[in-house]
């Protein structure tokens, strides 16, 4: 595996006092999104949330296999497109993962995007649980006061993906 050119591990903003904008990172491979999960992970902790927005295989569940796999969860990661939330429990003294995917969420259903995501029921999850969201951009914001962004973007013709991330308050 390359390894991705990774600056210091992202850090929480509570550690920090101030909003952090991380670097664009070029992921030649699979092996290597997963890799900055796994670094995102070791930032986290229960009650953050993950805001994932990239096009069709940018690698936004290749991410979220990272992010599992730093926070220790267990089972195998797959898309949820559709049951749209996956719920992976931590090991003893771990973070559990509730895995979202808004996709599916459906804006001419009549109850509306934001009725079936209260639906979900991931308020509750947020205080237990890192929660990452797939096609969440402008839906899931409302779920916390703040949340980390992360732009998956996919280079044409080629496997190679770009990540930039951000912590935004609302």
């Amino acid at each position: 595996m390359n390894e991705p050119d990774h600056p210091e591990k992202p850090g929480h903003p509570e550690e920090h006092g101030t909003e952090e904008r991380g670097a664009v990172l070029r992921l030649p491979t699979t092996a290597d999104t997963e890799a900055f999960g796994r670094t995102l992970a070791a930032g986290l902790r229960a009650g953050d949330l993950v805001i994932l927005d990239g096009p069709l295989g940018a690698g936004k569940t290749a991410l979220t296999r990272g992010i599992a796999a730093g926070l220790g969860v267990t089972g195998r990661v797959s898309s949820p497109t559709f049951v749209i939330a996956r719920t992976h429990r931590a090991r003893p003294g771990g973070i559990g993962l509730v895995h979202v995917d808004a996709y599916r969420l459906d804006p001419a259903s009549g109850t509306g995007v934001l009725d079936e995501l209260d639906a979900l029921d991931l308020d509750t999850e947020l205080t237990d649980a890192v929660v990452v969201v797939e096609w969440g951009v402008g839906v899931a914001e409302r779920l916390a006061d703040r949340y980390l962004l992360v732009r998956l973007r996919r280079e044409p013709d080629s496997d190679v993906r770009t990540a930039a991330w951000e912590w935004v308050a609302r």
